[in-house]
């Protein structure tokens, strides 16, 4: 099965059923896309109404893929660990704190969610240690290995920062929200309904053009003829690409917000995640220009663009902002509460 189609099942899923999740490209920098691209796994509950909104203090049971055992994980150790995984150490306090609240938010929601409707493959776990699938988390012991002769300095700013805002969630309709988040967006986070099919109230497109500054905002992917052409026509069904380049790949529309929403390859009209897919871009916010001997494609940001952008809140800690105010900014029309 080739990506386009598997990628229009989900898009259909989405906008029926609504089934599905950071997000998101793998790197302490930026958030894990392909956990993340599984929100769309959370757009069912999102219009489901939870009979349980008590949340627990009691460990996550988190199943490690590799031994097959679950493993009980305390809430400070597993929002320390998911910081540790997802911003770097060196962002602003501020924008730790406010990323310790979405990963333990996304944790809480996971939590609910599997008591309410069990998946047999977590074997009565909360979630699984595998990033593909499930918000990033380190152990203690790859903590140390990742910051090396930094240790110390880095988990202690990270602790510090997870234990002032440990006791809170983020919410809507008094439910543990979709704590979407990304690297970077294209200056305007993006909304759900452009990035997933599905529209989710407090998911939209909100300034974050401080992200303009970020570090590789801008970046450029050279493709040679042979190599896109091979790419483009392994990844989409039915695509036979002609002699002529400049019209393998052309960007139909494209939302407010940056985000390809429609390209055309060889013809067939296909989304701009399915193309960044395809292509192994940093996102779907992207340019194409034809070289006399190669494609280039220029894309802005990083990540799917929904929800929190992570240098745009590291921006906002730098410019004073408490992490009540980046919550409240990338997250509108939620509520910050007391777990």
């Amino acid at each position: 099965m080739k990506k386009i189609l598997l990628s229009a099942l989900l898009l259909i899923l989405a906008i029926t059923v609504l089934p599905a999740l950071p997000v998101i490209v793998r790197s302490r920098s930026s958030p894990n896309d392909a956990q993340q691209a599984a929100v769309l796994k959370e757009l069912t509950a999102e219009r489901e109404k939870t009979d349980n909104k008590q949340f627990s203090r009691e460990p996550y049971k988190v199943l490690d893929v590799e031994s097959g055992k679950v493993l009980k994980v305390p809430v400070r150790d597993y929002v320390i660990g998911a910081v540790c995984a997802e911003m770097p150490a060196s962002f602003g306090e501020e924008a730790l704190k406010a990323q310790a609240v979405a990963a333990h938010t996304y944790a809480e929601r996971q939590r609910l969610r599997e008591k309410e409707s069990p998946s047999a493959e977590l074997k009565g776990a909360d979630f699984s240690n595998d990033t593909e699938k499930y918000q990033g988390y380190y152990t203690k012991e790859q903590i140390k290995e990742i910051f090396g002769d930094n240790y110390e300095k880095n988990y202690k700013k990270i602790a510090a920062a997870a234990d002032e805002v440990l006791s809170y969630i983020i919410t809507y309709e008094d439910a543990p929200i979709i704590a979407a988040f990304h690297s970077m967006s294209a200056g305007f986070t993006e909304s759900a309904e452009n990035a997933w099919g599905a529209p989710v109230d407090y998911l939209v497109e909100v300034d974050s053009r401080s992200d303009l500054t970020a570090p590789k905002f801008r970046e450029d992917k050279r493709f040679k003829a042979a190599e896109l052409k091979a790419a483009l026509e392994a990844a989409f069904d039915g695509v036979s690409l002609g002699d002529d380049m400049t019209q393998w790949l052309k960007v139909l529309t494209v939302s407010d917000s940056g985000t390809v929403l429609e390209a055309s390859v060889g013809g067939h009209t296909v989304t701009g995640g399915q193309v960044r897919s395809a292509l192994d871009l940093r996102s779907a916010a992207f340019e194409v220009r034809c070289e006399p001997d190669e494609i280039v494609i220029t894309t802005k940001g990083y990540g799917h663009g929904v929800g929190m952008s992570q240098y745009g809140a590291d921006a906002m800690a730098a410019e004073g902002k408490s992490w009540r105010d980046i919550l409240d900014h990338y997250y509108p029309n939620c509520t910050i509460s007391k777990s």
